[in-house]
């Protein structure tokens, strides 16, 4: 399975928030449109949307969950190990500075 950090999920539901919107703005406008052929495409456009729909939902909501368990992993961590914590902290504070001031 392919793993996307959060930037990519993030940018993944806009992407699809932006696709459903603008499906259905389309829906709306052909509404006054009746035909076999254009029944059928919306029905099949509407079904698809719902389900869509029902991913991204999913999708945030998984993501949600992910963030919330890194969240209790790591004030765990840092609550049975609060000098490991400071040391790491204080590592990466000088290597931020570090990088910082080489510019």
């Amino acid at each position: 399975m392919i793993s996307i950090d959060a930037g990519q999920k993030n940018k993944l539901m806009n992407d699809l928030r932006l696709v459903i919107d603008d499906a259905q703005e389309m829906l709306r406008m052909t509404a006054d449109q009746v035909g076999d052929g254009a029944v059928g495409v919306r029905a099949r456009i509407e079904a698809r949307l719902a389900e869509a729909t029902r991913d991204l939902k999913h999708l945030q909501e998984a993501a949600v969950t992910q963030a919330k368990a890194a969240g209790h992993a790591t004030d765990e961590f840092v609550q049975q190990h609060p000098w490991k914590s400071i040391g790491v902290a204080a590592g990466v504070g000088l290597l931020a500075g570090l990088l910082i001031a080489r510019r």
